[in-house]
C-alpha cells in the first residue's frame, strides 16, 4: 500500500513540476545504483524543492533526512513520514534536541544495510548563494555507523548538484547533475578526524564540480560578469571554467527575443488564474520569512490550489455554457501555462 501511495505522489509531483519548471535537465543518472546501499549528498539552495527534484528523478524510492523544524503537528508528522522523510535536529535547534538524532541515525544505518537509498543535504541549511558551502560532518557519521555495523558494506557515496536559473523566480529551470561515486578509503590504522576531513574534502570538491561554484571573496563581481555575458546557470561546467580562467574566451549568450511575448503570456495566465494568484500574492507570499521557501510555497499553490480552482471553474462553466466548452477552456488554460513556462 505504501509503495502505491509513493508511486501516486511521485507521478502527481512529476506532472506538477512539468507544468511549473521550464526545463528539468538530468545527467549522470547511471551513477545511481539499484539495490545497493547508497548515500546521496546534495547541495541545498531551494528548500523542499531540492528533495522533490531528487525524489521525482531517481528511479527508485529513497529516504530523506529533513530538518526537524518542519515536523510540526501530528498530521504533518504522519504525512512527512509517509513520504520517507526523517527528522534531524541541528545545533541551532538546541543542544538538548541532539540526542533525538540517535534513533534516526540507527534507522539510517539499518536502511543502508538493507541496500536502501538515503538522501542528505550536508550543508545543513538552505541558501540561494551559488556555491557549495562548508559541509557538516553528519553524513560522515552515517558512513562510519554503517561501516562499523557491517565493515564489508559496499556503500556508494553519490554526489548530486542542483542548479537553478533563479531559484526564487517563476519561471525557472533546473539542471540535476549526478557525479560518480566518491571513493571511501579504508579506515584501518587511521585517525577518525583525518578520515572525516578527507571525506568532507572529497565530497565538497565533487559537489563544486556539479554546480555553479562562485568564490565568496569575489561573489558579487563574478555574478555581475556571468549575468553580463548572459551565461547559462544550468551549465555549471562552462561557468566554472570561465571563473577559473578569469572569463577569458567566454562568449556571451544571445538574449532572448521573446521577452515581450513572454510578458503577455504571463499576464494572460494570471488573468485566468486570478484567484490563486491573489491568494499567493497577498496572503501566502507576505508570510514567507526565508526567501529560500518562496518556490516551495508557490509550487504548493500550483499543485494544490490551482487544480481545485480549475475543477471548480469547470463545473461552473459546465452549468453555464456546457461541459464541452468548459473542457475546451480548461485545456486552453493548461496550454497557456505550458506556453508561458516553456517558451
Amino acid at each position: 500500500m505504501k509503495t502505491l501511495w509513493l508511486y501516486c505522489v511521485k507521478v502527481y509531483l512529476q506532472i506538477g513540476l512539468f507544468f511549473y519548471y521550464k526545463t528539468i535537465n538530468v545527467s549522470g543518472m547511471e551513477h545511481i545504483p539499484k539495490n545497493k546501499p547508497t548515500l546521496i549528498i546534495c547541495n541545498h539552495q531551494n528548500a523542499l524543492i531540492d528533495a522533490l527534484i531528487i525524489a521525482t528523478q531517481i528511479p527508485h524510492y529513497a529516504h530523506y533526512l529533513t530538518r526537524a523544524g518542519v515536523f510540526t503537528g501530528t498530521f504533518i508528522n504522519k504525512f512527512l513520514n509517509s513520504l520517507n522523510m526523517l527528522p534531524v535536529y541541528r545545533i541551532r535547534d538546541g543542544w538538548s534536541n541532539l540526542p533525538n538524532n540517535n534513533p534516526i541515525f540507527k534507522k539510517v544505518t539499518k536502511l543502508l544495510i538493507h541496500s536502501q537509498t538515503v538522501v542528505i543535504f550536508p550543508e545543513g541549511s538552505h541558501n540561494l548563494v551559488r556555491r557549495v558551502r562548508p559541509l557538516s560532518k553528519g553524513f560522515t557519521r552515517i558512513i562510519f555507523d554503517a561501516l562499523e555495523e557491517k565493515p564489508n558494506l559496499d556503500l556508494k557515496l553519490i554526489p548530486v548538484g542542483l542548479n537553478f536559473i533563479k531559484a526564487e523566480a517563476c519561471v525557472d529551470g533546473i539542471a540535476m547533475n549526478v557525479g560518480p561515486p566518491i571513493p571511501i578509503d579504508s579506515f584501518e590504522n587511521r585517525k577518525k578526524g583525518e578520515i572525516v576531513a578527507e571525506i568532507k574534502s572529497k565530497a565538497h570538491n565533487a559537489l563544486s564540480q556539479l554546480t555553479t561554484h562562485i568564490p565568496a571573496d569575489r561573489y558579487d563581481e563574478i555574478v555581475g560578469k556571468i549575468e553580463a555575458l548572459n551565461l547559462d546557470y544550468l551549465d555549471p561546467k562552462t561557468i566554472n571554467a570561465c571563473i577559473a580562467t578569469g572569463f577569458e574566451n567566454c562568449k556571451p549568450r544571445p538574449q532572448s527575443k521573446l521577452n515581450f511575448i513572454k510578458r503577455i503570456l504571463k499576464f494572460l495566465l494570471i488573468l485566468n488564474l486570478l484567484i490563486p494568484y491573489l491568494l499567493w500574492k497577498f496572503w501566502v507570499q507576505p508570510k514567507i520569512v526565508e526567501i529560500e521557501f518562496t518556490s516551495t510555497f508557490r509550487f504548493g499553490i500550483a499543485i494544490v490550489i490551482v487544480p481545485i480552482y480549475l475543477i471548480a471553474i469547470f463545473f461552473i462553466l459546465s452549468n453555464w455554457i456546457g461541459m464541452q466548452w468548459a473542457l475546451y477552456y480548461i485545456l486552453f488554460v493548461l496550454a497557456l501555462d505550458l506556453l508561458t513556462v516553456k517558451l
